[in-house]
């Protein structure tokens, strides 16, 4: 599950959003080529080589770092810059997502640089978990992706579409049946829509290492759901396993989809999961590797921040801020555990 808003949660194995805030040997994918970098957050950490997606100086993340250095908390800003000066994506959740989309794309052009959204409205969102909500009915949800697709234009952006939203319909969850098949339509729709944009790529999320392990299973609700014309699927989202183990899990995948590409979210992951039920603001993590789309590893498009560091996965029943919302102590707790 996701939590939102900034998290996401998981249903059996721990579903990874958390988003609103909470989600692994064919052929090498051409990267995007790279560009000169956009001008950095004062006392930013200099972009990586080949870097190419968007930093944006309007996160949670770099408005903590803008105030902690006002009240002279140098120390816990420059911890803080190792989240605040890399990239992160921009979650669309809601109404305002079209103007939101439109607006981020638009400054990334302006920066020549990639951003990267997550589309996370699905209706009936994160089975009412911490990141319940989502579009009304079907028909809303089409109306949504229809204006996120125009709000894109002919600008660039990668899009990661729907967290949890396929393996929830192969878990207990109780997205079955017609819901189930509602729900792989209204995927196929939106990845057709967002494609009908020259330069945006579509990456369908399809859960994490822990979760669906029935891979036969999971292939063919990805190719229910409209992975052929999609550019691939996206793994790990606000989750926790290793790198390594992401990757093994998308290539298998990837040979039951003939040779699809995918994405890994690296955001947390640096010293791996707790355990495998621990997904809502574990302790003792890490900041993993930096986005980036040179990983040297053949059909892995991507390393990207898809949960952006330091928001909540949720309450927890720990008194943690809800699902989506800055959080600093745990963000300062990731970046100082960051091996890089």
């Amino acid at each position: 599950m996701l939590v939102l808003v900034a998290g996401v949660a998981g249903c059996a194995g721990g579903s990874p959003t958390g988003a609103v805030a909470t989600a692994t040997a064919p052929v090498p994918a051409a990267t995007p080529a790279a560009t000169a970098p956009a001008p950095p957050l004062p006392g930013a950490l200099p972009q990586l080589p080949g870097q190419t997606f968007y930093v944006s100086d309007r996160t949670a993340a770099a408005q903590q770092v803008t105030a902690l250095r006002g009240q002279g908390r140098t120390a816990e800003a420059d911890t803080l810059l190792r989240i605040a000066s890399r990239p992160s994506s921009q979650w669309l959740t809601d109404q305002a997502a079209r103007g939101t989309a439109e607006q981020v794309s638009r400054r990334a052009a302006e920066a020549d640089r990639t951003p990267v959204f997550v589309a996370y409205n699905i209706p009936h969102r994160d089975c009412g978990l911490y990141s319940a909500g989502g579009a009304t009915d079907a028909a809303a949800y089409r109306a949504w992706v229809t204006g996120l697709a125009e709000a894109l234009g002919d600008r660039r952006a990668w899009v990661v579409l729907e967290p949890d939203a396929v393996a929830h319909t192969l878990d207990a969850c109780g997205v079955k049946g017609d819901a189930a098949a509602e729900r792989y339509g209204l995927l196929a729709f939106a990845v057709q829509e967002l494609k009908k944009r020259p330069q945006v790529r579509v990456y369908l999320d399809a859960g994490n290492p822990g979760w669906v392990q029935d891979q036969a299973a999971l292939a063919e609700a990805l190719r229910k759901s409209g992975i052929a014309a999609a550019d691939g699927f996206a793994l790990n989202v606000s989750n926790f396993y290793a790198t390594d183990r992401s990757t093994a899990y998308g290539a298998q995948l990837s040979a039951l989809l003939d040779g699809k590409h995918f994405v890994v979210d690296t955001s947390r992951n640096g010293n791996g999961p707790l355990s495998a039920e621990a997904w809502c603001n574990p302790p003792g993590r890490a900041l993993g590797t930096p986005p980036t789309a040179e990983t040297g590893q053949p059909g892995v498009d991507a390393f990207l921040w898809i949960k952006n560091p330091g928001e909540s996965d949720g309450e927890c029943g720990r008194g943690e801020p809800r699902a989506g919302e800055f959080w600093l102590p745990y963000a300062l707790g990731l970046a100082a555990s960051a091996k890089g």
